[in-house]
């Protein structure tokens, strides 16, 4: 049997961060506009247009996100 040489820990993925984020193909972050779970009535309706669907992050916030809450894609 092999003496059993020290490891350092697996890198875990943060839950929080792979519910909100997504990396796209080219390494860029995906995510989802913030602004738009309640309160509807007193936003306009050209708000409520511009929050729909996904944006891309500004890539310094995005390598952020990818080396400390997604080190592993």
């Amino acid at each position: 049997m092999p003496a059993e040489t020290s490891k350092m820990p697996k890198l875990k993925t943060k839950s929080g961060a792979k519910k909100r984020f997504k990396i796209t193909g080219t390494g860029k972050v995906l995510y989802a506009q913030a602004g738009k779970r309640h309160g509807m009535i007193k936003r306009t309706n050209k708000q409520i247009r511009n929050l729909r669907g996904t944006s891309v992050m500004f890539k310094s916030d995005g390598d952020n996100i990818i080396k400390y809450f997604l080190p592993n894609g």
